[in-house]
């Protein structure tokens, strides 16, 4: 049995883990991703890319592709209520896209998973040091305390895999954590569902009701989702297991032959005669649950391994996203030698927080959809409430880190009244960078865009930190990108409001870590080698 070693093994090829692939190619990490199916997903599954993740979409220089594949931004992000797609009292509304929404270069956006998935591995399959393996499946592993050792199967055979590390995307029902005996906390299952693909022209149809998402409440109570607003569809409808098998709702998956679902998709279009052809039929358990533990030694849960969230809101992949980028730079710099393998306990601290937030989210939203459901609220009550909750920027973009891994500057936390629908943009440390728009040599680029794959300070023009930046470089051997920002065009990059939104003086200085948020930041007194050099090794955990 051939060896094959690296310095991380990704067990999962869904989008969370084609994204460790890409990010841990990115920061220079051999790594190894095995799959045990055979291709990328053939469900839309999860469609809705926040914008943190369009973020992310966009500095893997792929934003552009990601936009091809999916939906127009002004149809997609439209939420449709009624008894059924066509009824009379069908309601839409529209989330604005004013310049007013967006806090970033970029936004939301609908991109069905199936789709997504195809960008990502081709993206992962292209970067140096990332093999990706479909139809592969890890048998077993052993963490050594020194190493993992893992066997992988396939139609070429089984191989032993030696890795520094591993990580476990492989989604709801982790076999990793289930054999690491990490349990979780949420409620019971939700409920049990059922999503029908289906092929239906229905464009003159639906004409301006066109929407990305529908909510429908009358012969069968279901939701409607838009893969590519043509012709492909899909529907998500319930069964309840616990109810008698004779009973008039359904009881199980079964439940959905062919004639059935064929009945269920005419009924929420409402065009009894509906030309029709079913793709597919695939089972799934609704759920809202976090793993009580992210980190076992030296395997890391992300995504669904580590949280699930409801469907509703559309944050369960995108904060899987972001556990790989909070992640993967963090095992490249142990891995590098660059920092002390404290480091790596910041992961759980900072995403463990997050994740219960988001879940905590979805569920309410999934909550309002079943009182719905269940009668308890008119379509437009709950469409009231559905729509006032399609804003949830502060989740997306608000969430910060406290831990180890940040330096605190003693500024007071900022705290909008709705932390759920409101982002205010700060540069405290913890935070997300914020966007703000530079005049640079090309053109116009955000402060997002001029971020390091490593550490990148920023500085007021003539603050003095560069140099000492530079000079920090040489004494930590940790790389480290300059950007200085001026208030005019003299300087490579300019912007009159910088300084002001990051919240720093003429010799200020921000640092931002590889994931895009703030480690550090000095709202004045000069520049200070010592105090730049003690920052970067507190962050790192090599002081």
């Amino acid at each position: 049995m051939q060896d094959i070693e690296v310095e991380v093994l990704i067990v999962g090829g869904g989008p969370v883990g084609l994204a460790a692939s890409v990010e841990l190619s990115r920061h220079g990490v051999r790594s190894l991703l095995v799959e045990r199916h055979e291709g990328t997903s053939i469900f839309p599954k999860a469609r809705l890319l926040s914008t943190r993740t369009m973020e992310l979409v966009r500095a893997w220089g792929v934003e552009d592709e990601v936009e091809r594949v999916g939906l127009p931004r002004a149809d997609s992000l439209a939420l449709g209520i009624g008894s059924s797609l066509t009824a009379p009292d069908f309601r839409r509304e529209a989330v604005p896209l004013g310049e007013d929404v967006p806090q970033s270069p970029t936004y939301t956006y609908l991109c069905a998973q199936d789709r997504f998935e195809v960008v990502l591995r081709r993206l992962a399959e292209s970067q140096p040091g990332g093999a990706v393996r479909f139809a592969t499946t890890m048998t077993g592993f052993e963490d050594t305390g020194s190493g993992i050792t893992a066997v992988i199967e396939s139609e070429e055979g089984r191989r032993r895999v030696t890795a520094r590390y591993l990580v476990a995307a492989d989604g709801a029902r982790s076999g990793v954590r289930e054999s690491l005996g990490i349990g979780v906390d949420g409620p019971p299952p939700l409920s049990h569902m059922v999503s029908i693909m289906f092929d239906a022209d229905l464009g003159d149809v639906l004409g301006d009701r066109i929407s990305g998402l529908f909510f429908v409440r009358g012969e069968v109570a279901c939701a409607v989702e838009a893969v590519d607003n043509q012709r492909r569809w899909m529907i998500q409808a319930g069964y309840d297991p616990s109810l008698p098998e004779d009973a008039d709702d359904f009881t199980s998956a079964e439940d959905f032959t062919e004639e059935v679902s064929l009945a269920v998709v005419r009924a929420a279009v409402g065009v009894p005669d509906l030309p029709v052809e079913l793709v597919g039929i695939m089972p799934w358990t609704q759920q809202a649950v976090v793993a009580r533990e992210f980190r076992r030694g030296r395997v890391f849960l992300v995504g669904d391994a580590a949280h699930v969230a409801t469907p509703q809101g559309g944050f369960g992949m995108n904060c899987g996203l972001q556990d790989v980028g909070n992640l993967c730079w963090k095992l490249a710099a142990v891995l590098r030698g660059q920092a002390g393998p404290g480091l790596l306990d910041t992961y759980e601290v900072e995403r463990r927080p997050v994740a219960e937030w988001t879940v905590g989210e979805s569920l309410a939203n999934a909550l309002i959809t079943a009182r719905m459901m269940e009668g308890e609220l008119s379509m437009r009550e709950a469409g009231d409430q559905q729509a006032d909750r399609r804003r949830s920027e502060g989740l997306v973009l608000g969430y910060r880190y406290e831990s180890a891994a940040v330096v605190p500057d003693g500024s007071p936390l900022v705290e909008p009244e709705d932390p759920y629908r409101t982002y205010l943009p700060t540069a405290r440390p913890g935070h997300r960078a914020p966007h703000v728009w530079l005049d640079g040599p090309d053109g116009r680029v955000s402060t997002l865009d001029v971020l390091g794959r490593g550490f990148t300070l920023l500085t007021p023009e003539g603050s003095g930190w560069a140099d000492v930046a530079r000079a920090a470089v040489t004494t930590t051997g940790v790389p480290l990108t300059v950007v200085e920002v001026g208030v005019d065009g003299a300087a490579v990059f300019s912007s009159p409001g910088w300084a002001e939104a990051y919240g720093v003086g003429p010799a200020g200085a921000v640092l931002v870590r590889p994931d895009g948020h703030v480690a550090w930041r000095r709202a004045a007194g000069g520049p200070d080698h010592d105090l730049l050099v003690e920052v970067v090794a507190s962050v790192l955990a090599t002081g």
